[in-house]
């Protein structure tokens, strides 16, 4: 019997309904109660609490496409092709964060620098420039950069903080993306409120975004769209723990005449990891069209649901997601507004696409080795169709490999494997390495295309005060 996507979302709320009260432990509730104790009543002061440090990370990715695709750059004006590209960067985050005043209204501010040294700067091999190496209009690498990353001031009363300036926020639809050499920030007002003890409040209204390769700040635009931008995005949700074993997180935004966006989050947590521990998660998106639809029409509803198991060392999680619309899921970019249990280098997230992964993971702690792990993974995607979809917002019509109404039952592949290393103690504590190596290869029209990477990125944390 082959089950339709709303039948399939339903068993995947009832799954965790069904684990939540799986046994005794599990059905332990955990009451909302006023936060024990007040932040701002054990303010140190803006100078007895301040703090300096931040992180240095050498960032470098290797990639090469395949099946007759190719990168292009222009070199003295003819434009030139190559299947390989390398950027190899150093990115470096200094971070000066005062303490609260004391008193019944605590202000602090945060500011962070961050600078990048291009350590490639072969016109051939960063191919003209990406959201990976800063390049000029002529495509030469910018070989060293700064900016203020975080410039912020923050009012506090008991437990509720307000951060008004550019700042990091974290939910399932606004979220600072940090997979490069330096990470994105917002520009904007934001609070977040822990009064109570197993339930939070955020919010916030930001107008720009303080991309992770350039230096100045830009408006919103969508990750998937044909670069339409969009004044202000206003967020606000809250995160909840009912039960000990189950946390929840709700969220919606609107994105001025861009979309309405909804996310609720679940993840549960039932037994023993030294004898059989299993982890389910669900991830819902529904997106609207608002106001002048910039993006146009946009009826999209999107889902993944993840199924682990754990026993000591070894980790297997299956997870299944599905897109239901004509259009792409799609997000904000320059954030990491996507939690679904399928975005990986491919996000999987095509007009009506299904995608099925199988992830395993080896964790060495039980074998004596703390700080290194391994995982290994394999994702497919297929029925993606966008023959149906009436927009302009998805690509340039007719041409290959960006209109969605070329999109006519494709398909794609990803496997992946890792490993990283956290040092665990000594001068180098909580520096992490690690390495990965990546392919994907598509049917003729989905989008992302045929191409291997390999990425090794070390990240050093320190701190000066």
């Amino acid at each position: 019997m082959k089950l339709s996507s709303k039948a399939l979302l339903a068993l995947a709320i009832s799954s965790i309904t069904a684990t939540a009260f799986a046994e005794p432990a599990s059905q332990e509730f955990v009451p909302t109660t006023l936060a024990g104790t007040s932040a701002q009543s054990e303010a140190k002061g803006f100078i007895d609490g301040q703090s300096l440090g931040g992180t240095t990370r050498n960032w470098f990715s290797s990639e090469r496409k395949f099946r007759g695709q190719r990168f292009s750059y222009k070199k003295h004006g003819v434009t030139e092709t190559d299947a390989n590209r390398t950027n190899w960067l150093q990115g470096t985050i200094l971070n000066y964060s005062s303490g609260f005043t004391q008193g019944t209204v605590g202000v602090a501010t945060e500011v962070a620098a961050y600078n990048v040294v291009a350590l490639d700067r072969s016109k051939r091999d960063i191919k003209g420039g990406s959201n990976r190496t800063l390049a000029d209009s002529d495509g030469d690498a910018v070989g060293q950069w700064s900016k203020l990353g975080l410039a912020n001031v923050k009012f506090r009363v008991s437990n509720t903080t307000l951060t008004a300036g550019r700042q990091n926020f974290s939910s399932g639809i606004v979220d600072t993306i940090g997979n490069r050499a330096l990470p994105s920030s917002f520009e904007g007002v934001s609070f977040d409120s822990q009064e109570l003890s197993n339930l939070s409040f955020q919010g916030g209204i930001f107008d720009r975004v303080s991309p992770r390769t350039e230096q100045s700040l830009s408006k919103f635009r969508s990750e998937y769209g044909n670069g339409q931008e969009t004044d202000k995005v206003k967020t606000l949700g809250f995160n909840y723990q009912p039960f000990k074993s189950l946390k929840t997180s709700v969220f919606a935004a609107n994105v001025e005449d861009f979309w309405n966006q909804y996310y609720f989050g679940a993840t549960h947590e039932l037994g023993d990891a030294q004898t059989l521990a299993l982890t389910t998660g669900l991830n819902y998106y529904k997106t609207t069209d608002t106001g002048s639809k910039k993006m146009g029409k946009i009826d999209n509803d999107t889902y993944s649901l993840s199924l682990g198991l754990t026993h000591q060392a070894h980790s297997l999680t299956f997870s299944y997601q599905a897109v239901n619309g004509n259009e792409y899921f799609d997000y904000l970019h320059e954030t990491n507004g996507i939690y679904l249990a399928n975005s990986l280098t491919s996000d999987f997230n095509g007009p009506n696409e299904k995608s099925f992964q199988v992830a395993y993971g080896l964790n060495m702690a039980e074998y004596g080795v703390p700080g290194l792990k391994f995982n290994v993974y394999s994702a497919r995607g297929w029925g993606i169709d966008g023959t149906h979809y009436t927009g302009t917002a998805y690509g340039e019509a007719g041409v290959a490999r960006s209109d969605l109404r070329l999109m006519n039952g494709e398909t794609h592949q990803e496997y992946g494997i890792g490993t990283s290393y956290a040092i665990q103690s000594g001068a180098l504590k909580a520096t992490t390495i690690r390495g990965t190596y990546v392919t994907h290869r598509a049917s003729a029209q989905q989008a992302d295309g045929n191409i291997r990477e390999f990425r090794l990125v070390t990240t050093i944390p320190f701190n000066i005060l």
